[in-house]
């Protein structure tokens, strides 16, 4: 019972991770040393996606799962749990060029934001 109770908590924290993927670079306007956990989670999504890498996490929840007498996730995470639920099998790489342009855009929005900010700053030392 605790076993599957942990897969579940793992499996939630999974979607976790993959949430803060695609908005961590936004959460960064606000909170700007996230982007470099976000940067780390961006780098790490590019791996996974670019060569068989197998995830932590996927990993750790199948240990619980085998430990809850379960069947380990046949294929991975967003294997099981996202293509062919959230959207169609089909749109797997239209989706995943999705992702990494919210993620380019929201980094290229922080890199504006800052450089605005600093823009600002001088300005108004100009007038004192």
């Amino acid at each position: 019972m605790v076993a599957r109770g942990l897969a579940e908590l793992v499996m939630v924290v999974h979607f976790g991770v993959l949430g803060f993927l695609v908005v961590g670079g936004f959460l960064a306007w606000r909170w700007p040393k996230v982007v470099y956990f976000h940067a780390a989670m961006a780098t790490w999504g590019l791996l996974v996606v670019l060569f068989p890498i197998a995830c932590p996490l996927t990993w750790l929840e199948n240990t619980f799962r085998e430990a809850a007498g379960q069947e380990p996730l046949a294929v991975g995470f967003i294997d099981t749990y996202i293509d062919g639920v959230l959207y169609p099998d089909s749109a797997a790489r239209p989706v995943q060029v999705l992702v990494a342009l919210v993620v380019l855009g929201s980094w290229v929005g922080l890199y504006l934001r800052r450089r605005a900010g600093q823009r600002a700053s001088r300005g108004a030392e100009a007038y004192r």
